[in-house]
């Protein structure tokens, strides 16, 4: 019974210390895992040194001024996310059949999605589950689901990851508007090819030089390459500027629905749109997890169907 109790107790070290690994793994600094796990920067460099001893292997080389992970570490890596990621779907798995899912779960979503649709959604969920620990972090770029430690990420678009699942929430489209008076100023465009001569307002990254439409119309799939006098890393920058009838701008349906529902945005050529569902991602081996299941089946029947569902039929001419 001794010999028993000391090798979990041997295990439930060796666990953490997978834990603490990860987490300096992903962070790259020993101070900065030291500080999400509330403990020193001495006592993290220390279990990190025991847990080499153990596996015979140097994870890190370490400098005054960074830590780099090293090959042998980046090989422990991908065992330690795996080892974790079972040992917690087992946990899961057997919680849920006794009282529920539990545990934290990490989700990512875009600014606008989330402060206006997933967020409430969750408060909803948590209601129903109050063994859930939620941590909701808005970004307005894709999330790297791994490198970041998310458990899913509600994106806009196709899944281009061979190694993500993608659970289909609802159909969506994204498409063209403008404000009133800019229509009034500058005329409507009548073809897809006519945009090049518009201002359009894009949403890119800092480093994106130009912004690339690809919408299907009535002969199939056309793009256009558009420069565009205004441009912001951030959905809502963007929404206000089209407001403010700067421009052309290209967004989800239930993203612009009450716009165009008050008359403040209306339709730029209406026989084009782009596809845009809207997906709750996971990784492979997350998406067997009880409480990760649980979460995408509730937020799929809220954003469909519940108070804070999101509106993609009968907008605007969709």
């Amino acid at each position: 019974m001794e010999n028993h109790s000391a090798l979990i107790a041997n295990n439930d070290a060796f666990l953490r210390d997978l834990q603490l690994f990860c987490l300096v793994a992903r962070r790259a600094s020993f101070v900065t895992a030291s500080t999400e796990m509330g403990i020193s920067p001495s006592h993290v460099s220390k279990r990190i040194a025991m847990l080499e001893a153990s596996l015979g292997v140097k994870l890190f080389a370490r400098t005054t001024r960074r830590v780099s992970i090293t090959s042998d570490g980046e090989a422990a890596f991908q065992w330690a996310q795996k080892i974790l990621e079972d040992v917690q779907g087992m946990a899961d798995a057997f919680a849920s059949r006794a009282s529920g899912p539990r545990g934290l779960l990490r989700i990512a979503t875009s600014f606008r999605l989330g402060r206006n649709h997933v967020s409430p959604i969750l408060s909803l969920l948590r209601k129903q589950y109050p063994d859930l620990e939620l941590w909701l972090e808005l970004l307005d770029r894709r999330a790297d689901m791994v490198a970041e430690n998310f458990d899913i990420d509600i994106r806009v678009g196709d899944v281009q990851e061979p190694h993500l699942i993608a659970h289909r929430i609802t159909e969506s489209v994204r498409i063209l508007c403008a404000a009133p008076d800019y229509i009034a100023r500058r005329g409507a465009p009548k073809h897809l090819t006519e945009l090049a001569q518009h201002d359009c307002l894009l949403f890119r990254g800092r480093d994106d030089r130009f912004g690339v439409w690809r919408l299907t119309g009535p002969h199939g799939d056309e793009s256009v390459k558009l420069t565009g006098p205004m441009a912001s890393n951030h959905t809502d920058i963007v929404l206000q500027w089209a407001h403010a009838g700067h421009g052309i701008l290209m967004a989800s349906v239930w993203d612009v629905a009450e716009s165009l529902r008050t008359g403040a945005l209306v339709r730029v050529l209406p026989n084009y749109r782009q596809q845009a569902d809207v997906l709750a991602v996971t990784s492979t081996r997350a998406s067997s997890s009880a409480k990760i299941r649980v979460c995408v089946d509730f937020l799929k029947e809220q954003l469909t169907s519940g108070p804070f569902a999101l509106v993609t039929q009968g907008v605007g001419g969709v």
